[in-house]
């Protein structure tokens, strides 16, 4: 999973430098604009969309089955009280799930039109996070949390999450507005009101994660000094 993500994290930005790379050797008449409005019309991201259902669903049986060999019985049987406890427990993970699943995939394939192109690939780099969360997930489960590796790891959480999920909303604000001469502030009282409230939506659970992740950091940095003076 850290492999797939991390390959579609890097992917389309990767893709992108490319084509603008050759674009602009190949047509040096062609202003920067171009090249780089050009750049973004690849069929991979509208397609690449796709690649959400199948691993949003997976995603979600597998974060059920980690809690239900948490919570299992002597039988081993799975029950409708498991099911609960995992939708108590997950349910902000079980809405962005859904939310992604019935909202954003068709939004983004369909109803869009051919609008949006780079508000999509903005979106997709909110998951240049996800491997640096997931990798701090398995060495918490390998109990390698004094290790340097972690410490790292964990910066590398922040920055990228920071900068991905959440400074990424208002630079995209700062880039429409750019585009269409406007100031950042008169940005979200020119676009469509539902844009903004979808925008809300997304970025609501990102602060809350990512408050969950400074707290979770400042322990570990907190503790650390304490365990060397004892």
């Amino acid at each position: 999973m850290l492999l797939t993500l991390a390959w579609g994290s890097l992917f389309f930005p990767g893709l992108f430098a490319l084509c603008t790379w050759g674009l602009r050797r190949a047509r040096p008449a062609w202003s920067d604009s171009d090249c780089v409005m050009i750049s973004t019309r690849h069929w991979l991201a509208r397609e690449y969309v796709w690649f959400l259902i199948p691993y949003m669903i997976y995603d979600s049986y597998a974060m059920y089955l980690c809690e239900w060999y948490r919570t299992r019985d002597q039988n081993h049987r799975h029950s409708l009280t498991t099911f609960r406890n995992f939708l108590s427990k997950n349910r902000l993970m079980v809405a962005h799930h859904a939310v992604i699943l019935f909202v954003l995939v068709p939004v983004a394939q369909r109803l869009r039109g051919d609008l949006g192109d780079f508000f999509v690939g903005c979106i997709f780099m909110a998951e240049l996070s996800t491997p640096f969360v997931s990798l701090g997930r398995v060495l918490i489960q390998l109990k390698q949390q004094h290790t340097l590796l972690y410490k790292v790891n964990g910066i590398l959480t922040l920055t990228t999450f920071l900068s991905c999920r959440i400074l990424l909303f208002p630079f995209m604000y700062w880039s429409y507005g750019q585009q269409q001469g406007l100031s950042p502030l008169r940005v979200p009282f020119s676009i469509p009101f539902y844009c903004n409230v979808a925008n809300a939506f997304l970025i609501a659970p990102q602060i809350y994660w990512f408050s969950l992740l400074c707290k979770k950091a400042t322990r570990l940095f907190d503790t650390t000094p304490a365990k060397k003076d004892g």
